[in-house]
């Protein structure tokens, strides 16, 4: 039996630590009093640099988490007779525990396929055709997520044309952002260019995989949108009494663009990471490396023994892909013994 060493988190960018412009700022927010429930001045910082990131002035809100943002997003534009197109790989399909359905009070999610984890219009469509009479949930939103459980990257033109196969059906398109930071990183685009200006309805911004430590935002580009989704926060259990707690992390993370820089070194990780198990370990790659995940193919022997020697990460597609996430907070070291080892292993 090996000697079991340090214990190295590749399962999921959840795992790192708070970045040090977030915990700077939560610590300056910790001095003294502030009013509470959002009215203090770090909520509306963090609401104003986001309008000013998107350039547009659009509704911001803070929840606690992924699913709350997601449920309640999609709660707010559908009603219990409605239906959400999504992908099979979708979180809101695979991880989140029926919390878009319960908030929704029973809209449907229709899962469609699509290679890399995209959707595939043609499929949407046809499963849409099927759903066109009074007898079956009304097609009310598409949702998208960017970047991909996948790792994938949808391009603006791709957004685009799914903005504009839901409008010409009265439908929304949500996109859940959980990693959308590293999206902006990958394509070097401005944020509003892969969402307001193509067409998207509401963004769930994500900052707990890219450096907060509780807290993300649901952004409505339309503030007709909006309407009364504080009040569906409150409901939920959703709204935070020291809620400067929450945003002043954001407010670090989006200030000096921290939040780019995060998910830029994180992606240069995951490609760094990927083109070096397939040149020097000879591990088979499965889908392009557009973010800060990485999926390789390997045997069950090669990942007991790596998780003896203390890495971990998560088996993703049955039954030989496995998912390896690169966090901020990864160093070149990490990634120099990981390589080595499954080298080491690959040769043994």
């Amino acid at each position: 039996m090996k000697a079991r060493r340090e214990h190295h988190e590749l399962t999921s960018d959840n795992t790192a630590a708070i970045c040090p412009p977030a915990w700077a700022t939560l610590q300056k927010a910790n001095a003294g009093t502030a009013p509470s429930y959002g009215d203090d001045q770090w909520t509306a910082e963090v609401c104003e640099k986001v309008r000013e990131i998107f350039e547009t002035n659009c509704k911001v809100y803070v929840v606690f988490n992924g699913t709350a943002a997601n449920a309640l997003a999609l709660a707010q534009l559908c009603q219990s007779f409605h239906s959400v197109i999504c992908h099979a790989r979708s979180h809101i399909h695979t991880d989140e525990c029926g919390a878009p359905e319960f908030f929704t009070k029973g809209s449907k999610l229709i899962v469609i396929g699509g290679a890399d984890g995209k959707i595939d219009l043609s499929e949407a469509e046809a499963m849409i055709a099927r759903q066109c009479e009074l007898h079956s949930h009304k097609p009310r939103a598409i949702s998208i997520t960017q970047s991909t459980e996948l790792g994938t990257v949808y391009k603006r033109d791709e957004i685009g044309l799914i903005a504009e196969f839901a409008r010409s059906r009265k439908m929304f398109l949500h996109m859940d952002g959980a990693r959308f930071a590293n999206a902006v990183a990958s394509l070097r685009c401005a944020p509003k260019a892969i969402t307001w200006e193509v067409g998207v309805d509401v963004l769930c911004f994500g900052g707990i995989k890219n450096g907060v430590g509780a807290g993300e935002l649901v952004v409505f580009f339309k503030e007709s949108l909006a309407h009364e989704f504080d009040y569906r926060i409150k409901q939920a259990g959703q709204l935070a009494s020291k809620m400067r707690f929450l945003a002043a992390p954001w407010l670090g993370l989006l200030n000096d663009d921290a939040w780019l820089e995060n998910a830029r070194r994180a992606n240069d990780a995951a490609k760094q990471l990927a083109d070096r198990l397939q040149s020097e370990a000879k591990i088979n790659v499965v889908f392009p490396v557009e973010a800060n995940a990485l999926f390789v193919r390997m045997n069950e022997e090669l990942v007991r023994d790596l998780r003896e020697g203390g890495w971990y990460f998560y088996k993703f597609i049955e039954p030989d892909i496995y998912r390896v996430m690169c966090s901020w907070s990864i160093t070149d070291d990490e990634i120099d013994e990981f390589v080595s080892e499954v080298k080491m292993l690959r040769s043994a």
